[in-house]
């Protein structure tokens, strides 16, 4: 019998506001969202989820982003973007060298998210992941 469970994706931010934008953008893309507020929870759901995509948040409580980030890439293939109020070239280098595929910073528009995670899921059931602006 098929699975019927759709993929996952974590969000790990410590800002409700953002973290429920972020739970909408991604529901909205076809993806089962778990979402946590800190770096260890985010790394646990990332172990217990196998999350297709994750977004996190640099500045958090307890260890940064970076540091989450380093530890997600000790196991996790998943794609990971890196969603930051820090926009200077040498913060998005540096989440980059952390293990973040991409780097996106806020204020960031949904529509440019919902073409990001559509780019990074092409090629991985696209039929699961929908674009269309709300």
């Amino acid at each position: 019998m098929e699975s019927t469970e759709r993929r996952a994706a974590v969000i790990i931010e410590d800002d409700d506001d953002i973290r429920q934008l972020l739970v909408s953008v991604l529901s909205e893309a076809g993806l089962r969202v778990v979402a946590t507020n800190n770096g260890l929870d985010g790394i646990e759901a990332v172990r217990d989820n196998a999350p297709v995509l994750t977004t996190l948040d640099v500045s958090m409580p307890g260890i940064d982003g970076l540091e989450t980030a380093r530890r997600i890439r000790e196991f996790s293939p998943t794609h990971l973007v890196i969603i930051s109020a820090a926009s200077q070239d040498s913060d998005a280098r540096r989440g980059l060298e952390a293990g973040a595929d991409e780097y996106l910073t806020k204020p960031f528009r949904p529509r440019e998210l919902r073409a990001r995670i559509a780019n990074a899921l092409r090629g991985r059931e696209p039929a699961e992941v929908t674009v269309a602006d709300h």
